[in-house]
């Protein structure tokens, strides 16, 4: 799961939704000073990555790729079903995503100077291209796969995975959908599970 998957699995939580923005900027345990929803956040973020790498359906959509990309198929999966569900958005939410994704441009906007600095880095990426949204389209994962090839200068070879998004692109959302359905639900319980651990 990607950004905007991990936003919407925060169940419109605030301080929750934090802690799954900034958890990929966290090392081990160091996340003691943020407030009890936050490190939640964190811990959800980690449980759903957990079930989604562990996932039979994800693990198919990883072996169209893996050949090609290696390691850094499930990186590539990841932004796939971000753009299905950006594709997808109003079967999932009542919220259009213009509206939502503004929404959370302007919270995490005021939130960024208490955030990690790659949080930070990230935010104003995300605002300026407004890359949420335009993950419903193929130019704009296009853009994200041509960015994410240049920080491995061009190790990874991503930029060619818009290639397999267009010949594939019947059996991706068909995994994403499948997969989705069973994410919300696991989510629905880890969150309760975990707001309901005692702290020590």
């Amino acid at each position: 799961m990607n950004f905007l998957a991990h936003l919407y699995l925060s169940q419109n939580n605030p301080e929750v939704m934090i802690g799954n923005f900034i958890a990929d900027h966290i090392r081990g345990n160091r996340y003691e000073h943020f407030s009890k929803e936050i490190q939640q956040g964190i811990q959800l973020h980690r449980e759903i990555d957990t079930f989604t790498d562990a996932h039979h359906i994800v693990r198919k959509s990883k072996r169209r790729l893996h050949q090609r990309y290696r390691h850094y198929d499930g990186v590539i999966i990841d932004i796939f079903f971000d753009h299905y569900l950006a594709k997808n958005w109003a079967q999932y939410s009542a919220i259009p995503l213009a509206n939502y994704t503004k929404a959370i441009h302007h919270f995490f906007n005021n939130k960024s100077s208490e955030l990690p600095p790659k949080s930070q880095e990230f935010i104003r990426y995300m605002i300026e291209y407004n890359i949420l949204f335009n993950y419903q389209h193929e130019d704009g994962i296009e853009k994200v796969l041509n960015g994410m090839n240049r920080r491995t200068q061009g190790k990874s070879q991503m930029h060619l995975a818009i290639e397999d998004l267009r010949e594939l692109s019947v059996e991706f959302e068909a995994d994403f959908t499948s997969f989705f359905h069973e994410v919300i639900a696991f989510t629905n319980q880890k969150l309760i599970e975990i707001q309901n651990t005692p702290t020590n």
